[in-house]
């Protein structure tokens, strides 16, 4: 009996060996790929100006969706329906989206942030009613140092929808001074 079950499964081994080892070849050169991928988009913004924090994102999230895109064909390539495991992915990708909306409004606007660049790192800004000095812009907030020396974090999602005021950029600012006179009649 036992003897029977080997025999299955060598002919079993048999039969799918050239269907894995077809799809182990795409695993090591798609890996192998990717990784060049990777880092010729991050050379590419690099050279292109794109902001530190941006790259790594942006560079992060083509490596992983191109590890998801090569997992899908060697999946297929093993003889596995894609058809119910895309539907599966779309449905966990919709629950983590709701999940995650304050995130992403923060994601979103940090991106919006690194794009249009309303500000760059060691400007002196007033948004969300707080003022301070950009010390660092993240993907999700963005952290000033405050007047008096204190570290003031706002998210990117409401600091990229409200108002900002940036006394850095043109240099020069108009101070209004007002002046009282006291004057005594001798």
């Amino acid at each position: 009996m036992i003897m029977e079950y080997i025999e299955k499964l060598w002919t079993l081994i048999l039969n799918f060996s050239p269907q894995i080892l077809t799809a182990l070849a795409i695993l090591i050169i798609g890996l192998f790929l990717i990784r060049i991928v990777t880092k010729l988009s991050r050379k590419l913004m690099k050279n292109s100006g794109v902001e530190i924090t941006l790259q790594k994102f942006l560079s992060n999230l083509v490596g992983w969706t191109l590890k998801i895109l090569l997992f899908v064909v060697v999946i297929s390539k093993l003889g596995i329906e894609t058809t119910s495991f895309a539907a599966i992915l779309a449905a966990a990708g919709l629950a983590v989206g709701f999940a995650l909306q304050g995130s992403l409004s923060n994601f979103a606007g940090g991106v919006l942030i690194m794009v249009f660049k309303p500000f760059k790192i060691g400007d002196l800004i007033e948004a969300q009613g707080e003022m301070g000095v950009v010390k660092e812009i993240e993907i999700f907030t963005t952290k000033l140092t405050g007047l008096s020396n204190k570290e003031i974090i706002i998210p990117n999602g409401s600091l990229s929808n409200g108002t900002i005021v940036n006394y850095t950029t043109e240099g020069t600012r108009r101070v209004n001074l007002v002046f009282g006179l006291v004057t005594t009649l001798i």
